[in-house]
């Protein structure tokens, strides 16, 4: 299975078929929310739905596992830093270096409020996370950009955007291409190499994937030019797209639900 997050995963579940406008509406809405809303349970909620809604699209859960297993470098790294650093006034460890130590010992102390925020930081990453593969893998790429067109946006800037979502996939295969070339020829640095010996390899991966990203970014060039691509202000396309009452139901759902939770986090 791929492990990209633009990848379309075909399906009919009612997120399916909502709308590609609707659903970039959610999205602005509910990143609005997880960047706005400083309260743990209510960004604990917002988590919560975004599990939810991507449970009833029936995507793999496995993706979700694979979020949680990058990210988990990350969310030690906050915890660290925000326990360690985050100014409170309820001391969970303290002294955190032993008194007997010489010139430090009795310095530092864990807080309650610094690991309180570090979860609130991992809420609010592993939402965001979540949030756009849930529109991507539900919504074909061609049909997102129709809903953009369909918004306004000028339908030359929707393709530019699309093509490098389009870039994503391929862009991965040509990794595992190029790294499987570099294991044929007994390289082995990708797998059990120390950072540093990662970091030193990377040119060997890093060159042939721009010069083959060049190569397509040209070819693709040259093929619009020969199709006139941009010639006409307006285009016409084959498919067509059309709110409907779901839609109409769940835009509005959404923005009363985005209400209701920033009052509520006004409030508490």
């Amino acid at each position: 299975m791929s492990k990209s997050l633009v990848v379309y995963f075909p399906g009919q579940t009612f997120f399916h078929k909502l709308d590609p406008r609707t659903k970039i509406v959610f999205m602005v809405l509910v990143s609005t929310v997880i960047f706005a809303v400083q309260n743990l349970y209510l960004s604990g909620i917002i988590l919560v739905v975004m599990v939810a809604l991507w449970l009833l699209a029936r995507l793999p859960a496995s993706i979700v596992y694979g979020f949680l297993k990058a990210l988990l470098p990350v969310f030690i790294f906050l915890f660290i830093v925000q326990a360690l650093l985050y100014p409170g006034v309820t001391p969970i460890i303290k002294p955190l270096i032993p008194k007997f130590i010489p010139l430090i010992g009795g310095m530092g102390q864990v807080n309650l409020e610094g690991i309180l925020f570090a979860v609130l930081l991992m809420f609010r990453l592993l939402a965001m996370v979540i949030l756009l593969p849930l529109v991507s893998m539900t919504t074909p790429v061609h049909i997102l950009a129709l809903g953009m067109v369909r918004m306004g946006l000028p339908y030359r800037l929707s393709y530019t955007i699309t093509a490098a979502l389009n870039m994503v996939p391929i862009l991965q295969s040509e990794i595992g291409v190029i790294v499987d070339a570099q294991k044929l020829r007994a390289m082995s640095t990708f797998e059990k190499g120390s950072i540093w010996s990662k970091l030193k390899s990377y040119p060997v991966l890093v060159t042939p994937l721009v010069i083959g990203a060049m190569r397509r970014a040209q070819s693709m060039a040259v093929a619009m030019d020969a199709r006139a691509f941009g010639a006409m202000k307006t285009r016409t396309y084959i498919e067509d797209i059309k709110l409907s009452p779901m839609d109409w139901f769940f835009m509005i759902a959404s923005t009363l639900g985005t209400i209701a939770i920033l009052v509520a986090a006004a409030i508490i």
